[in-house]
């Protein structure tokens, strides 16, 4: 039998799991939805703040918004004084109507359309320019808007040439040139899309823009400050369950046997904010002094785009049993929605944490577990699995039963969310603690 991979949780979780307000909210709003945490969005944040304090760096938290669409954590985003990281038109426009400034943005994303473009000069939001040719539709609008562009210029990582992000080498002095010599664009500093979550090669990389701040400088440009994005990872489960889960996995603990391209690192010894204590602290290859003694002696700010680490704990979604069939040795549980709202599934990939199985009613001593059991949804595709591995659960699931996947805030809740068979989207629900009391409301975003 596969091993269990039971979800870290926070004190706010396990009084909601052992409460009545899911089963509430599950009967009111008639089917599955996402539930948020927005306080535990703002500790995220305090906690990577509190980095650049104990450093004595100056730096810069953006909120990665497109790691989650709900309105919520962009206004806590926006009442903190973080930034917001955006790659799309409309994920601008929810920032600004959310209360962030237009300055308090930065525009990632490759190739992005003269629109945004256009609005985020006015914006006088920070732009990453991922191209040359996006460097030449740039610099003739901000001219024609009588604006100044604040641009970052995004390097190519030596160490994923095949990345389709960033200027490599020629494409970078090119710019650099053509920057210091055209009016309406200020070069801030530089950027870099790294995918992966290893340190080394972020602190490796976060010391060669301090030099490239450097250079440019040489060339009048203002060039102080580097944003080494996001890529700060999350801890889910305890390294010895992790550890037992690896060293266990074969095919038939898996429904159908079903294989995976790989799985996301769901625990990591340093994650979240420590991901940022780390880096600052590293020593870069070749260099004497660590990134954050680098980063002081230049005057070069840092700026980190976190996404799912500002999420960690901060939501999970519910839904509730509605059929369980039995099989030789486990059962199959059918829920009130689809994979669509657990979005590794749909990356040849599988969310692996155990969901948390809340009873609706009491079951006999007799009726401990463990039962294995996977998770399907409820339409008519073969494939369409929440969870294809055989959950261990401590007791037998039945019909009415809620299903609750913890930590699903970060990237999981909406990434590829669809009403197919005219199956509602789970709405997201805004859950506060209110002195000894949780209090609820409807996220305002229409999705």
């Amino acid at each position: 039998m596969t091993t269990a991979l039971p979800s870290h949780t926070t004190p706010a979780v396990r009084a909601l799991l052992a409460g009545p307000l899911l089963d509430e909210l599950s009967h009111g709003l008639d089917g599955p939805y996402h539930l948020l945490l927005p306080e535990r969005f703002d500790a995220n944040a305090t906690a990577f703040r509190n980095v650049f304090d104990e450093t004595g760096v100056d730096g810069r938290v953006y909120y990665a918004k497109k790691a989650n669409k709900a309105a919520v954590y962009a206004e806590r985003a926006a009442v903190a004084g973080l930034g917001v990281d955006v790659a799309s038109h409309g994920e601008l426009r929810e920032a600004l109507a959310a209360g962030v400034r237009g300055e308090d943005l930065v525009v990632t994303g490759p190739a992005k359309a003269d629109g945004l473009l256009r609005v985020a000069v006015l914006q006088g939001a920070l732009i990453a320019v991922d191209a040359l040719d996006e460097l030449d539709r740039l610099i003739p609008l901000a001219d024609e808007l009588g604006r100044t562009a604040r641009v970052l210029l995004r390097r190519l990582p030596p160490e994923q040439p095949h990345s389709r992000f960033g200027l490599n080498d020629g494409e970078l002095e090119a710019a650099l040139r053509r920057c210091a010599v055209e009016g309406p664009v200020d070069v801030e500093g530089f950027s870099f899309h790294l995918s992966g979550y290893d340190v080394r090669q972020r602190t490796d990389l976060a010391a060669e823009l301090v030099t490239l701040c450097t250079r440019a400088r040489a060339l009048g440009l203002r060039a102080d400050r580097i944003s080494v994005g996001g890529g700060f990872a999350v801890d889910y489960v305890a390294a010895e369950d992790w550890r037992r889960f690896e060293e266990s996995r074969r095919p038939e603990h898996f429904h159908a046997e079903k294989s995976f391209g790989g799985f996301y690192p769901y625990h990591s010894p340093v994650a979240g904010a420590d991901t940022l204590r780390t880096i600052l602290a590293a020593t870069p290859t070749g260099q004497v002094a660590t990134l954050a003694e680098l980063l002081r002696a230049a005057g070069v700010a840092l700026l980190v785009e976190p996404g799912r680490a500002l999420l960690d704990q901060a939501g999970f979604t519910v839904f509730r049993v509605q059929g369980v069939k039995e099989r030789d040795g486990y059962a199959i549980l059918t829920v009130d929605g689809s994979s669509l709202s657990l979005s590794e599934q749909w990356f040849d990939s599988e969310f692996l944490p155990d969901p948390v199985l809340v009873p609706a009613t009491a079951r006999p001593v007799a009726d401990a577990g463990p039962y294995p059991a996977c998770v399907g949804a409820a339409t008519c595709l073969e494939s369409d699995m929440l969870t294809w591995r055989k959950i261990p659960f401590p007791v037998r699931p039945a019909v009415g039963d809620l299903l609750v996947y913890l930590n699903t805030a970060g990237y999981q809740m909406d990434s590829n969310e669809s009403p197919f068979h005219d199956l509602p989207l789970p709405p997201k629900v805004v859950v506060e603690l209110s002195g000894s009391r949780f209090r609820w409301r409807l996220d305002r975003h229409p999705r």
